[in-house]
């Protein structure tokens, strides 16, 4: 049985953890179960929890925006699949998702924190490779602190005014307007229920319609791949990407949190499935061509349909009607980014680890993660203008580095439960004696979508066609091996030298 306490580390990396317990300790306001699950994690409550169970969901559905992304990020499952291949690829995503979803689930139960995989990886793993593993995971979500926006840009330097405004309308609300928040939580969730409603009737009430039998039997294969089978596997992705949740890391700022956290999670993605499904089904059934729309000036097939439909006052309300939540969800992902930062900064992970973990007392959130996790969005988006290409080339790593982090923690407790199950923290949301085969069946999933999250649209592609994400994703792996021998080896020891002893 693995002998997981202070006593196999070094004295520097038991003073470091001894550091880390002795920083402030402001008046406490969670429940007697955080306390216990912050006290074996061996972390002190810096943060505040005011996230009730309602706004946990509200966040974890609102972050996700679903039924907002598979509209507007749908161009290359329409290209490689068509209209039956997009509606396919959404429902064994949606399952295949569901199993990942679900094991992270459990993961954030038994560890409620702000460090969400990385912390599970050095909980979970072997010991043997728990500080190595668990550093290079952490710092490959930090390749993930970009800006999901979708906004259409005539020229690149317009594009990038606009992601210096959303980073600045960020930064304002997740530093002083961040009290506000949990309680617009509630108010963020009717509208983003409101404005499905809205669409929904446009789609399904106010357009023509394509026969059923079209929208589920006719595919297209517009990357002219060798099959059409291979095409279905690449134009998966836009499925994909409307599938990513990062809610764990705001779980020591819920109430409740190994409770409420993997319920949010839960709902949250399934919820949001159901809703983008039906929305997708009405975007279908409302597409008249899949070529026209591809080719369409504004560069967004759902523009297409809608400019089937309405006038030019219409489409743009409606465009906004969509966006709204969009933005709002950009604000979520980066509090949410900027808790795991600052998770990994407490752990040594980051260089200037003690400003990057900074908690303002009043305000009792990390700030100066905020500022870091905004102020690397705005210097990416200057790439744009010299070169769109380079710019989406970096943000096209955000599907595989997810996938990794999710393979490697997955894998890291399938380890624990063959291994040793009975070393396993207590989780109060638990998938019963199905869990290891439902990690298994998420990890599985994990690689297949990994594999042809690499591919292009097209065979022999041009350069600005390429997917550039596996050249970006070995870089960033190849950096933090090498921040990891320079860095992470000396000052890094991961979470689990704080856990107390389990046997």
């Amino acid at each position: 049985m693995p002998d997981i306490s202070l006593s196999r580390f070094s004295s520097s990396e038991r003073d470091h953890t001894d550091k880390n317990q002795t920083r402030m300790s402001p008046q406490m306001e969670d429940s007697p179960q955080d306390q216990e699950d912050m006290r074996r994690m061996g972390r002190l409550q810096e943060l505040r929890r005011n996230f009730r169970p309602l706004a946990a969901l509200s966040f974890s559905a609102v972050l996700q925006a679903t039924w907002e992304f598979i509209l507007i990020s749908n161009s290359q499952g329409l290209e490689n699949g068509g209209l039956a291949g997009i509606f396919w690829s959404y429902v064994w995503t949606f399952v295949g998702f569901g199993f990942i979803i679900v094991s992270l689930a459990e993961m954030a139960s038994m560890a409620p924190t702000s460090g969400g995989q990385y912390h599970w990886v050095s909980e979970f793993s072997s010991p043997r490779y728990q500080k190595f593993l668990s550093y290079t995971t952490g710092t490959i979500i930090q390749g993930l602190i970009t800006l999901r926006d979708p906004s259409y840009e005539p020229q690149n330097w317009q594009g990038t005014l606009f992601v210096f405004a959303m980073v600045a309308l960020i930064y304002f609300f997740n530093v002083y307007a961040a009290s506000w928040m949990p309680r617009m939580q509630n108010l963020l969730l009717a509208l983003h229920l409101l404005c499905w409603v809205i669409v929904v009737v446009v789609l399904f009430a106010m357009a023509p319609h394509n026969p059923a039998k079209r929208v589920f039997t006719e595919f297209h294969n517009g990357g002219n791949w060798s099959s059409m089978g291979i095409s279905l596997m690449i134009g998966q992705i836009s499925a994909i990407y409307g599938s990513l949740n990062a809610t764990a890391h705001m779980s020591e700022e819920v109430k409740d949190a190994g409770r409420y956290v993997p319920i949010a999670i839960a709902w949250g993605y399934f919820g949001n499935g159901i809703l983008g499904l039906v929305i997708l089904i009405g975007f279908l059934l409302a597409l008249p061509s899949v070529p026209d729309a591809l080719d369409d000036s504004t560069g967004f097939p759902f523009l297409y349909v809608f400019r089937q439909i309405l006038s030019t006052s219409g489409v743009n309300g409606l465009t906004a009607i969509i966006l709204i939540p969009v933005i709002f969800s950009n604000i979520l992902f980066n509090a949410s980014t900027a808790r795991q930062t600052y998770a990994f900064a407490r752990d040594r992970g980051l260089p200037f680890t003690d400003w990057i973990a900074g908690v303002d007392p009043r305000r009792r959130i990390p700030v100066h993660a905020i500022a870091l996790s905004c102020l690397i969005s705005g210097l990416l988006s200057l790439i744009n203008i010299g070169s769109q290409m380079a710019f989406n080339a970096i943000i096209s790593l955000n599907v595989a580095a997810l996938m990794y982090t999710y393979a490697v923690s997955i894998s890291c407790v399938i380890y624990r439960k063959i291994t040793c199950p009975e070393t396993l923290p207590p989780r109060r949301w638990s998938l019963g004696r199905f869990g290891l085969a439902i990690n298994i069946l998420g990890l599985l999933y994990v690689f297949f979508a990994l594999f042809w999250s690499f591919w292009p649209p097209r065979p022999s592609p041009k350069a600005k066609e390429f997917n550039w994400s596996v050249v970006i994703f070995v870089g960033v792996f190849i950096m933090s091996l090498l921040m990891y021998m320079f860095q992470g080896r000396k000052s890094y020891v991961g979470p689990v030298v704080a856990i107390p002893r389990r046997v």
